[in-house]
């Protein structure tokens, strides 16, 4: 009875959501707040963050009077209450981006689904990510690599991918004669806080790390960039409006 509002909000694997579920029920509440509510400021959102708290229907319910919900929660209203945020969501993300839905007709709708039809000749492109198959392969090529399992099988195979094009990266670098190592030990990386859950550290930790590679591939490239610039402004052949060569 969700999908579609949930589908509105892109919210991540719409399908999967069970209401039954305790802990998906405060992980949508929090996503919700994070991503599209934004009521509180975010150093006061720990509350409703700590969804492992005995207190947090009580922060919930604070949450709900704040945002003047007419549902008051009960293990019977989680239904009702959860239907009411997500409306309340979806009309705030419309007035954030009015503009964007206006284009949006009926036309735009019925040919955006017919080219999504459309059958792809790449066969990557036609691989089903929530296979029961395909999860248990993710799970068990982690295992193989010692990376810290994590709730999402599609963050654990993108830390697959980064490990092994690190390692790839070094065998080429010995190759070459280089012997700097540049692996971060997810055992000495510094979180910066504590969730009091071992898996959501090390998950978190992961994150830090990808974080921190993007940000070197990044300066890597910049500073390939600025080498090529002064190569070519250092050529003295590139200044052929003098006739010469050099700037004499």
């Amino acid at each position: 009875m969700f999908r579609r509002k949930l589908l509105a909000l892109e919210y991540p694997r719409p399908e999967e959501f069970n209401i039954e579920d305790g802990m998906e029920f405060r992980n949508l509440v929090v996503w919700l707040e994070d991503q599209k509510i934004r009521h509180f400021k975010i150093e006061e959102r720990a509350g409703l963050r700590g969804i492992n708290e005995p207190t947090w229907d009580n922060h919930l319910k604070q949450y709900l009077t704040e945002l003047n919900c007419p549902f008051t929660y009960e293990e019977s209203m989680k239904s009702s209450v959860i239907d009411w945020l997500l409306g309340y969501a979806v009309r705030l993300d419309y007035g954030d981006n009015v503009d964007k839905y206006k284009a949006i007709t009926p036309a735009v709708v019925q040919q955006s689904n017919g080219s999504k039809a459309l059958i792809s000749d790449n066969p990557m492109d036609r691989l089903d990510f929530n296979d029961p198959d395909f999860k248990a392969g993710v799970t068990s090529l982690s295992m193989l690599l010692k990376i810290p399992p994590h709730s999402d099988h599609l963050v654990m195979l993108k830390a697959i991918g980064l490990l092994i094009q690190d390692r790839m990266s070094s065998l080429q670098n010995k190759s070459s004669g280089s012997t700097k190592d540049e692996y971060i030990p997810i055992a000495e990386t510094v979180l910066g806080f504590e969730t009091k859950d071992y898996i959501i550290n090390e998950a978190a930790k992961i994150i830090r790390l990808l974080h921190i590679k993007e940000l070197r591939d990044l300066q890597n490239n910049i500073n390939s960039a600025i080498v090529s610039v002064q190569a070519i402004t250092a050529d003295p052949r590139t200044d052929q409006k003098l006739g010469k060569v050099g700037r004499g």
